[in-house]
């Protein structure tokens, strides 16, 4: 027996296909496969530049339309977002600790660091810094940005990858150079006391150093500096500090979310597509540090030699990092409060 809601629905149906048809559009248009990358801050233009290329070889392979939507802000808070409920296909952060949060809210595999190469991280960055034109204030070393008078314009660790990545930098500076913890909590506790402004991610730190004209140093990945150069011509200059962090940029499927969406095989082709020479070569334009050693070779004018520690070598591992420094009532509390 037919009841009103199916019949209203059968006559829905038919009417956005005639609909369609009318049109002269394609009626499988409607069932488009879409994708949503949540990311971090600065990759907007990278996956703005990578998605298209993607989609159209996708379409190329496997016949079918994709699109990949794209979805930005501080790192930790854009886990957040899918943790209560944003729908991403996949997420692609600066930092593991984020990632780990989904897994502990089971929408992410525990072993996602071994779904892909590299620790499921396709690429990866530093941090170094942004001065203005002439670098009036001669920084050039971690110490320097303690000193009394220059603005360091770093984004929040609370609700950043960026900010934590140099809360950490600066620290680790110290035991590289021998020093002890209580040394690297002073500095770090200086340079701290220099932010005026603690913007919410690194993009809102950038335009807060840019376009509003705060601070003397913006302290950012890499990437983004270059991508500032590149916007604001001459007014900027870079500066490499001798040490700095490496900054991995982990990915891995929203599995809850691609078993609800039935898009897990076209979510594990997207993150696989960024290991791919295509993939890998749009980063290196990006001033992304590339896996391939071919991307890496052609655009090594990008990527300046520096000594790099990682977050396992100095911190035991994101976990805990994240629960010495960033947790409430961590280092970066008991530093910023006091």
């Amino acid at each position: 027996m037919t009841t009103k809601n199916t019949t209203r629905r059968v006559v829905i149906a038919s009417f956005l296909a005639a609909s369609a048809t009318l049109l002269g559009l394609p009626q499988a248009q409607a069932a488009d496969t879409v994708l949503l990358n949540a990311s971090y801050d600065v990759t907007r233009e990278l996956f703005k530049d990578i998605n298209p290329v993607f989609e159209a070889d996708w379409k190329k392979r496997t016949g079918e339309t994709i699109n990949v939507n794209q979805s930005h802000g501080g790192s930790s808070k854009q886990a957040r977002s899918v943790a209560d409920g944003m729908e991403a296909s996949v997420v692609t952060m600066n930092q593991a600790n984020d990632i780990d949060i989904l897994v502990e809210r089971g929408m992410v595999a525990a072993d996602w660091a071994k779904k892909f190469p590299n620790g499921a991280a396709p690429f990866y960055s530093t941090v170094v810094y942004l001065v203005r034109k002439g670098n009036p204030k001669q920084i050039k070393t971690w110490d320097d940005l303690a000193k009394p008078g220059v603005q360091v314009i770093i984004p929040n660790p609370k609700t950043s990858g960026n900010g934590r990545y140099t809360f950490l930098a600066a620290w680790g500076s110290v035991l590289k150079k021998g020093g002890n913890e209580a040394q690297a909590r002073e500095l770090v506790g200086k340079i701290f006391k220099n932010v005026p402004i603690l913007d919410a991610g690194g993009r809102g730190a950038t335009t807060t150093f840019t376009q509003r004209e705060i601070g003397d140093v913006l302290i950012t990945f890499e990437n983004e500096v270059n991508l500032v150069r590149a916007e604001f011509g001459d007014k900027f200059d870079v500066v490499y500090p001798a040490t700095s962090i490496l900054a991995e940029s982990p990915v891995a499927v929203v599995d809850k979310v691609v078993d609800k969406r039935n898009l897990r095989k076209q979510a594990t082709g997207y993150l696989n597509f960024l290991y791919s020479e295509e993939g890998q070569e749009i980063i290196a334009k990006h001033s992304l540090r590339p896996r391939s050693e071919k991307a890496f070779k052609k655009y090594n004018a990008n990527f300046r030699q520096i000594s790099l520690f990682s977050v396992d070598e100095l911190f035991g591992g994101w976990k805990a990092a994240q629960k010495k420094f960033f947790d409430d009532g961590g280092e970066f509390d008991k530093i910023y409060n006091k």
